[in-house]
C-alpha cells in the first residue's frame, strides 16, 4: 500500500514518525513524507523520501496571531480547578489560528491535497499539529490516523470542549476548530466530521499506557525507538563513567522557553556539579560563556544522541521535550523536568506522581532545591525502581514492525472500494 506521513516542519515532531516509516518501508510499502520545505533535509537524512509542500509558516506571522504574544495556551490538565466553558472556548479560539491555520497554511494544505489526490495514498499518518494530513486524507479518500509525540492534550481539549458545549444553549454553540476545518474541507468538496480532528485511530509513539490522558478515542501504543537524526557515537561514550552520570539538555527546542526560568542553564549546571556526579551538558556558545570555568566533573558537548547517551545515565535534567522524555522512559532513567509550556508540566506532574521523576516549575528554581531534587533521583532507589516499571510497561507495546499488520488491516477494512493491501512477499517466499 501507499503510505503518506505528514508533519509540521519541526524535527522533534517528525522524529517520532521515523521508526514507523522505516517499518512500513521494510514491510514493502511505498512511503512518502510531506512537510513544509524547511524539513526536507531532516526527512532525507532519515532515509525516507521527502515531498516538500507549500511554504514554511513565518514565525513572525505565527507570533502575530491572536493569543500568540502570550505563548502557547495553558492546556486544561495544567489547571487545578475544573475547566469552564469560557476557558474551553478561549482555548479553541487561540488554537484555531495559532496552531491550525498558521502552521497548516493555505499553500501547504492546497499542495498537500494536490499531491495526495495525484499519488493516491491508502493511508495517511499525521502528527497532532498537522491537520493538513487529515484534510488531505479526507480529500482523496484515504484512511488516516494520528501519531502522538506527547500527551494527547489536543484530543483531551476537544472532548472537554464538546462536553461543555453540549451544556450551552444552541445559539452559543461556537466551534472555532470545527469552523476552520469545515471551511477548509469545503474547498475540496468534503464535509467536516469529528474524524478530521482525531483520525480513525491514534498511535501513541512515546507514552506508556499508565501516563496517557483518558481521551476516549481508539488508541494503540507503539514501543518507542528513539531517533535523533544523523549521529556519530563519540569515543568518550564507549567508556563507562566512573561516577553517576547525569545528562543536562534542552534538546532542539528548549532554549526557546527560558523566559521565566529563575536560574539559567549555566547556573543549574554549576549547581549540579557540586554533587559527586559526572554532568554531560548540551549548551550553546552563549550558555557556555555564562558557565565560566568548567568544573572538572562537567563535560560540555554541542550534541549527543539521546539514544546513545541515556543508557549510561543515572538521571536526566531537561525541559520536557518529547525525544528526551521518551528516551529516558525507554531506558528506565529518572527525570528532573523543568517544564513550562504546552504538555510538559502535565507530563512532569504525571511522571512525578508515578515516582519516576521530579518537577520544578521554572520560576521556583533555586540552587539548593534543584541540587537536592537531583541528588534524590540519583542516589535513592525509589525513582530508579519506578522508572524501571515504566520501562517494562513500554516494552510490552508492539514495535513499529509489529504494528504494521494492524495498519494494513485498518486500511483493508475501511478504505471504500480499495483492494486489500498486499504484503511485499507472498507467504512462504522466504522459505
Amino acid at each position: 500500500m501507499r503510505v503518506l506521513l505528514t508533519s509540521f516542519a519541526l524535527a522533534s515532531h517528525y522524529n517520532c514518525l521515523v521508526p514507523l516509516g522505516w517499518a512500513l518501508t521494510a514491510a514493502g510499502h511505498e512511503v512518502r513524507v510531506a512537510s513544509q520545505p524547511s524539513l526536507t533535509d531532516a526527512i532525507t537524512a532519515s532515509g525516507l523520501t521527502a515531498v516538500p509542500v507549500g511554504t514554511d509558516p513565518e514565525l513572525e506571522e505565527v507570533r502575530e496571531q491572536p493569543g500568540a504574544a502570550m505563548g502557547p495556551p495553558r492546556v486544561h490538565e495544567d489547571r487545578d480547578e475544573p475547566v469552564t466553558w469560557e476557558q474551553a472556548l478561549d482555548f479553541d479560539t487561540v488554537i484555531a489560528p495559532l496552531l491550525l491555520a498558521a502552521t497548516n497554511n493555505t499553500e501547504m494544505v492546497d499542495e498537500l491535497v494536490g499531491f495526495a489526490r495525484g499519488w493516491r495514498p491508502d493511508l495517511v499518518i499525521w502528527e497532532p499539529f498537522t491537520l493538513a494530513g487529515a484534510i488531505a486524507a479526507e480529500a482523496c479518500g484515504a484512511v488516516h490516523v494520528r501519531a502522538l509525540w506527547g500527551l494527547d492534550v489536543l484530543g483531551s481539549a476537544r472532548r472537554t470542549f464538546l462536553d461543555l458545549r453540549a451544556q450551552q444553549p444552541e445559539a452559543h454553540w461556537e466551534d472555532p476548530v470545527g469552523e476552520w476545518l469545515t471551511l477548509t474541507l469545503a474547498r475540496y468538496g468534503r464535509s467536516f466530521t469529528e474524524e478530521a480532528v482525531t483520525g480513525r485511530l491514534t498511535i501513541d509513539t512515546t507514552m506508556p499506557a499508565s501516563l496517557r490522558l483518558p481521551v476516549g478515542v481508539p488508541i494503540v501504543g507503539m514501543r518507542t525507538l528513539p531517533y535523533n537524526g544523523r549521529s556519530v557515537q563519540p569515543e568518550w561514550l564507549s567508556e563507562p563513567p566512573d561516577r553517576p552520570r547525569v545528562c543536562f539538555t534542552l534538546g532542539g527546542t528548549g532554549a526557546g522557553f527560558l523566559h521565566d526560568w529563575a536560574l539559567g542553564p549555566a547556573e543549574l549546571v554549576r549547581a549540579a556539579a557540586e554533587l559527586d556526579i559526572e554532568v554531560v551538558a548540551t549548551l550553546d556558545a552563549e550558555q557556555r560563556a555564562g558557565l565560566g570555568e568548567v568544573p572538572d566533573n562537567v563535560r560540555i558537548v554541542d550534541f549527543v544522541p539521546m539514544n546513545l547517551l541515556m543508557p549510561t545515565c543515572a538521571a536526566v535534567v531537561h525541559h520536557g521535550g518529547a525525544g528526551t522524555f521518551s528516551a529516558a522512559l525507554l531506558n528506565g532513567v529518572p527525570q528532573l523536568m523543568i517544564a513550562n509550556t504546552w504538555d510538559t508540566p502535565v507530563k512532569a506532574k504525571r511522571l512525578a506522581a508515578a515516582g519516576a521523576g521530579a518537577y520544578i516549575p521554572p520560576p521556583g528554581l533555586d540552587p539548593r532545591g534543584f541540587r537536592d531534587a537531583l541528588a534524590a533521583l540519583v542516589h535513592e532507589p525509589g525513582p530508579r525502581a519506578a522508572a524501571e516499571r515504566l520501562r517494562q510497561e513500554m516494552l510490552t507495546e508492539p514495535t513499529p514492525a509489529e504494528l504494521v499488520p494492524r495498519l494494513e488491516r485498518l486500511v483493508a477494512e475501511h478504505r471504500a472500494g480499495a483492494p486489500a493491501p498486499q504484503p511485499a512477499l507472498a507467504e512462504g517466499a522466504l522459505r
